[in-house]
């Protein structure tokens, strides 16, 4: 399947390491959204990743890897996302991991299937903050400096702003998305609602649904009705 993420709206986040049932997965296929990306900050192994992809192939519906950790890599998905996270304080997270898999894998590695996605983690108390030492305490200017970083210096087809498990700043977000030029904006964190999903939809390109998922099906299901005709 050729997937083209540029015109993708509406993202549905899923973590390997989380549990959801059949219909749950079922409806989440079918309900129009644009793709399902696979993906987590802890407790993602190859088991668990392939186990997913496996039940997610049965649709038709895109699906791609967020890499979080090169054992949890699987063949088969659509595309393989490689966050490069700038505002790390652990280059394991800028260069470190990404230079032991070229290591080990980069002779044979597709790149018509890659895309750097760099990453901006603004929520302190998240998981991926914590886990990447993500310096969080930045302002605009600071996080606009990063989405030039990666769509101007780094080329990056994909600046990705997380604030995981918080709505974040929807001026903030919208201003980021302002000073890029080539890169898409990605915007996850605290969408639970079609309002919340509706404002981040004005400020970002294309929007991430993951927690609500795994505490409210059905809100998580109308996040997909926003108005795509309304930015």
């Amino acid at each position: 399947m050729i997937v083209d993420i540029s015109k993708w709206k509406h993202v549905f986040k899923l973590d390997p390491d989380r549990e959801i049932s059949d219909e749950a997965l079922d409806r989440l296929c079918r309900s129009g959204t644009d793709g399902i990306m696979v993906g987590g900050s802890t407790g993602v192994t190859f088991d668990n990743t392939v186990d997913l992809l496996a039940r997610i192939r049965q649709y038709e519906v895109p699906c791609v890897l967020e890499v979080s950790n090169q054992e949890a890599i699987v063949p088969g998905f659509d595309l393989f996302l490689i966050p490069v996270v700038l505002n790390a304080n652990d280059p394991q997270w800028v260069v470190g991991q990404h230079h032991e898999a070229l290591k080990e894998y980069g002779a044979i590695m597709n790149w018509d299937e890659i895309i750097p996605e760099g990453y901006i983690i603004l929520n302190g108390d998240a998981a991926a903050a914590k886990l990447t030492s993500a310096r969080t305490d930045v302002d605009a200017k600071d996080v606009a400096a990063y989405a030039r970083m990666a769509d101007k210096l780094f080329k990056m087809p994909l600046v990705y702003v997380e604030y995981s498990g918080a709505f974040g700043d929807m001026e903030l977000v919208r201003r980021t998305r302002g000073v890029l030029e080539h890169a898409r904006l990605f915007y996850g964190g605290g969408i639970d609602t079609i309002e919340k999903a509706q404002q981040a939809a004005e400020a970002a390109d294309t929007i991430v649904v993951g927690n609500i998922i795994y505490s409210d099906l059905e809100r998580a299901l109308q996040t997909v009705n926003f108005d795509r005709t309304g930015r």
